[in-house]
Parts: C-alpha cells; structure tokens; sequence
C-alpha cells in the first residue's frame, strides 16, 4: 500500500511553502530581467530559472517525497538520478523563460515555452521517481500520468505569463501563491499514478542507491546554501523599480548631454569668428 502523507501534513504544508518561496524570489529576478539590458538581463534569468526550477520546483518534489512510503519497503534513492533531476528542472524553466524573452508574450511563444517547459518539469518529476528504489515493482496509471503532463503544461505556461507580467506586490503574491499550488497539484497528481505491489510479509529493501538519512543532510545544506546566496542577491540589488528609474535617468541624463553640446556649438563657432 502507497502512503504519500507518512509523515501527516508537514511535508505538503513545507513542500508547498517552498515552492512558494522559490517562485516568489524566481519572479523577483524575472521582474528585473524586464527592465536590464544585455548579459545583465540574462544573468537574471539564470537566477530566476536557478529558483523557479530549482527551489520552487524540484526542492518541493523532493521534500513531498520525503512522506513518500509504501507499506512494508526501504525507500533508497539513485543520487545520479535525483541530482541529474534538479538539473533537469532548472534547465527546462530557464528555456522557457529565454524562449518567452526572445519571443514576447504572444500566444505562440507562450504555447511553445509553456510546453518545452511542462514536458520537462513532467520528465523532471518521473525522472526523479525513477530515482527513488522500494524494492518492488512500481507502474503508473497512464490515464492519470497523461492529466499530470497536461497538468504541468497549463503551469508552466501561465507561470511564464506571469514572470512576464507581474508588475507590483499585490499581483507577485497572487502569482506565488498560483504558481505554488499549480506545482504542487501537478506533483500529487503524478504521485496519485503510482501504483505499487503489495508486500505480503518482512520489509523489502534495495540495495540501490543510499537511503534517505544519508541524502538528506547533504540536501539540506545544499538547499540551505543556495537559498541564502539567492536572497543575498536579490536583497543587494536594486530592484525592478530602482533599475527602471536608474535606466530613465540615465536616458535623461544622455539627451540633457546632447542638449548642452548642441547649444555649446553655434557658441564656440562665434567665438572663433
């Protein structure tokens, strides 16, 4: 039997949280993507693909999976496979997001970004069960894989509509709070496919993989570290609407220039004369 809430309601209300976090400082980035210009531009969207993908994405996969457990079974975990997952997921939001940037907002580029990047968050999420070893056989309800998949499309799209979107505090907190829970319905659904043979008697184990205790400390300081280099970085900079009103100055500041040295021309010319 499959229990996906061992552990009660700590692992969905965290896991959910999370997704919302890393969403919320992924849109941050993408806002100031919006409004910089050249490499700049682009390293914001590294960083919003890095905690979209990464900390709103595959972090709350993982810490959902921690109340993951079938009756009777050791869960193990393929460490190549978990982490080439989290690498999966960073990778598919960041085309998205490039895609979205180099196309704008239209129906066509959103439909195209939105499905590279839900086809992958959905690889992303069956590669990362594929990780994950109880010692006996594991099939899925294809019904219910297709309506995760699709699942994953709709998300990613209007989650790409929003990073292009989202303009102030009211509008980023709605879009985090929907970006969270399209992640998260698009997990438990993937997870409601799963179905697992019965154990009849003793604990089944696998001896593939590492067990959750020893990946789960390394996961922690991972994620850890990576949070706080994130938010170091979003609270330093200046944010979307200092950029914005630097950018305008500086524009300002250019025609102020051009303004000075035309009215100083006829004036040296004179002088010359």
């Amino acid at each position: 039997m499959i229990d996906h809430f061992a552990l009660g309601w700590v692992t969905p209300i965290l896991s959910f949280l999370l997704s919302c976090a890393g969403c919320a400082v992924g849109l941050t980035c993408t806002a100031r993507a919006r409004v910089a210009r050249g490499r700049a531009s682009s390293a914001w969207l590294v960083l919003g693909a890095i905690s979209i993908g990464g900390t709103g994405i595959w972090v709350m996969h993982f810490v959902a999976m921690l109340g993951f457990h079938v009756r009777g079974a050791e869960t193990r975990f393929d460490v190549t496979l978990t982490i080439a997952s989290g690498l999966l997921a960073v990778l598919v939001v960041g085309l998205g997001l490039f895609i979205v940037r180099a196309a704008g907002v239209g129906a066509l580029a959103l439909l195209g970004g939105g499905t590279v990047t839900g086809l992958g968050v959905a690889a992303m999420h069956y590669l990362g069960m594929r990780a994950m070893h109880v010692g006996v056989t594991i099939t899925y309800d294809a019904v219910t894989v297709v309506m995760s998949v699709l699942i994953a499309v709709v998300a990613a799209t209007a989650g790409l509509w929003l990073s292009a979107k989202v303009h102030n505090f009211a509008a980023g907190t709605a879009a985090t709070l929907i970006m969270g829970l399209a992640v998260s319905g698009m997990h438990y659904t993937g997870m409601s496919a799963m179905r697992a043979e019965e154990v009849t008697s003793g604990i089944v184990t696998s001896d593939v993989g590492i067990g959750m205790g020893e990946l789960l400390g390394p996961l922690i300081i991972g994620i850890t570290i990576n949070t706080i280099l994130l938010l170091l970085v979003v609270g330093l900079a200046p944010s979307a609407a200092e950029m914005e009103a630097q950018a305008k100055f500086a524009v300002w500041q250019d025609r102020q220039n051009e303004t000075l040295r035309g009215d100083a021309s006829p004036r040296s010319r004179s002088q010359l004369l």
